[in-house]
């Protein structure tokens, strides 16, 4: 875990500069850290509140949602986020407002800010929809399954529902009449 430790840092704003090595960022499910991940921030302490504002810039390995081959894509996160010891928290079942101000308050445990987790949310935040390899790609063949970017398939793709058997039946009748 990369944290950042709340005793350290003094009243005012401090520089953070982080280059965090791929193998250290824990493997995801959507995507896997294929370059450095760097954290160039501004952090700002007033009493217990943290501030970190700035950007984390890498380059991440996605799966196409329609071939489901892995391809390479730079991503940038900018953020702006306050954060609050654990015990500012809300408590249990009880009701709060939210205000605007507070969508991007986090909290910490033990005096320590986890900066793998800012990380992950910020690049969680950063995905596609649904990420393509490219905008014209073509996809898997769903007769075969080959993948009709690099293979060329001649299956057709036509498919009659066999629920559908017998309306198809009476139009065909009606067409002979």
């Amino acid at each position: 875990m990369l944290a950042l430790d709340v005793a350290t840092l003094r009243e005012g704003t401090a520089r953070l500069d982080r280059h965090i090595a791929p193998d250290a960022m824990t493997r995801e499910q959507d995507y896997r850290v294929l370059a450095p991940v760097v954290l160039e921030a501004t952090v700002s302490r007033s009493r217990a509140r943290v501030g970190i504002a700035g950007q984390a810039t890498t380059t991440l390995e996605l799966f196409c949602s329609r071939c489901l081959e892995g391809f390479a894509v730079p991503v940038t996160s900018t953020f702006d986020l306050s954060y609050l010891p654990s015990d500012e928290a809300p408590v249990g079942s009880v009701e709060v407002e939210v205000a605007d101000q507070d969508i991007n308050t986090a909290y910490y445990q033990h005096g320590q800010i986890d900066l793998t987790e800012l990380i992950h949310e910020q690049l969680y935040l950063v995905l596609p929809m649904k990420p393509l390899c490219k905008d014209d790609c073509q996809g898997l063949c769903p007769v075969c399954g080959a993948n009709r970017n690099s293979t060329p398939c001649t299956c057709e793709a036509s498919w009659t529902d066999p629920r559908l058997a017998g309306l198809k039946a009476l139009l065909n009748e009606n067409d002979d009449a």
